[in-house]
């Protein structure tokens, strides 16, 4: 996969990603900053902006206009907001480009951000914060990150809390946006069927006058764990469910490929230990899986479930059985390739559409500053061998590093901690 790399004189980035054999192309802009730049009473403020933004420009007055024009050429567009960064962007058939240019560019360095606009969105942020307070397979995830970062805002929900959000005025928005939206820290990615030369051009034309800034500093996560830890959250649910977990290793640490591919080995699909153990042998889960969280200054491995009330103490226990298996004994080479063979095949199959592969490069340019295309990725991975899954393992699964995250009708969490065997 070829790319180019163009920096204007603001230092804004550009990455172009020429697709020929697509007929799609996404227009894509990231800004470095998240919840976690926020102060406590910003709380939800980068997420809160991320709404605004389609919510009306000078150009385009409302979000019927926005969205009108994009739906119009059957165009798809959206955003999110992370810890760490805020993406926009829209994909198209690539004869449009000149519009979803125009409209995420316009939506990004020109919204109005107005005080009316802002009161009603209020409301409905407060429905979202509602509706994902509903879903506990998801909001297990905040509890978690909250046990782990319990001083820091890295441990905050990305959306804030009601209070803090019914409390912002545009002054906040307008502040904000002036600190964190600059140039040195947004990248701007298309990739797709398009003349390079020339979208290039056109996106300097549209932020070449975006001011440079500084980029602020976070505040670094602290870590001291030294026992187990484990929250409850007491809610009248169908099913109980559970994140467990321990620290590991942050974005570029050297052992990341490792850590990585170890916890495909354990919850990565359909085949890997904690599926066959946890739902195919006992039944015990509908869903469970392992995955990894990686930031800037710390990270995490851990393993998401859902089971039925009276079975979290058996499944926590698989869970951590599972765990000490692959820190005492090597996994076997065909384990491990078939864990290497499901990272590239995903890759593989995802660098088909235009929308992921402008997101594999630009969250590499904002995130760690240097570009490694596939293949180079590929040797890294390849690079890995059974003695480093263990050696990693070892690393990370120790006892004082576990934490357990649970959300169901369950009261007692020292005797839900004494009975996993956690305390």
């Amino acid at each position: 996969m070829n790319f180019k790399k163009t920096t204007l004189k603001n230092s804004l980035r550009i990455i172009t990603a020429p697709m020929k054999e697509t007929q799609t192309v996404t227009v894509m802009v990231m800004i470095g900053v998240g919840s976690r730049f926020e102060s406590e009473k910003e709380a939800g403020l980068s997420h809160f902006i991320e709404h605004m933004f389609f919510k009306g420009t000078k150009k385009r007055p409302t979000t019927l206009a926005i969205s009108e024009e994009l739906e119009s050429i059957g165009g798809e567009f959206n955003a999110f907001t992370s810890k760490d960064k805020t993406m926009y962007y829209a994909k198209t058939d690539a004869k449009h480009i000149g519009t979803a240019m125009d409209v995420i560019s316009d939506i990004y360095l020109n919204s109005k951000m107005e005080e009316k606009e802002i009161a009603k969105e209020k409301g409905t942020i407060i429905q979202e914060i509602n509706m994902y307070e509903d879903m506990p397979m998801s909001s297990v995830h905040e509890i978690f990150e909250r046990m782990l970062y319990p001083k820091n805002s890295l441990g905050r929900e990305i959306a804030g809390s009601k209070k803090t959000v019914s409390s912002f005025k545009q002054k906040d928005f307008l502040a904000y946006m002036k600190k964190f939206y600059v140039a040195n820290d947004t990248v701007v990615a298309v990739a797709g069927n398009f003349d390079e030369k020339k979208i290039v051009k056109e996106i300097g034309k549209y932020f070449s006058k975006m001011p440079a800034g500084k980029k602020t500093k976070i505040s670094k996560v602290k870590e001291n764990q030294t026992e187990p830890v484990a929250r409850i959250k007491f809610k009248k649910t169908d099913q109980t469910h559970l994140v467990l977990g321990v620290r590991a290793y942050k974005r570029n640490h050297k052992d990341r490929y490792a850590l990585a591919l170890m916890s495909i080995i354990l919850g990565g699909g359909m085949s890997s230990r904690l599926f066959i153990e946890v739902r195919e042998k006992r039944g015990l889960a509908y869903y469970v899986r392992t995955g990894i969280e990686t930031y800037e200054d710390a990270g995490y491995v851990s393993t998401s479930a859902g089971v039925e009330h009276k079975n979290l103490e058996e499944a926590v226990r698989v869970i951590l059985e599972e765990y000490k298996k692959i820190a005492e004994e090597k996994v076997s080479e065909k384990e491990l390739q078939k864990a290497k063979d499901f990272v590239k095949g995903r890759a593989v199959m995802g660098m088909e559409s235009s929308d992921e592969v402008a997101m594999f490069f630009v969250d590499q340019e904002l995130t760690d500053g240097e570009i490694l295309t596939l293949e180079e990725k590929f040797k890294l991975i390849d690079k890995v061998n059974t003695d480093d899954i263990l050696r990693v393992a070892q690393d990370v699964f120790q006892k004082s590093r576990l934490n357990l995250a649970v959300i169901g009708p369950h009261k007692n969490e020292e005797k839900i901690r004494k009975g996993l065997k956690l305390a």
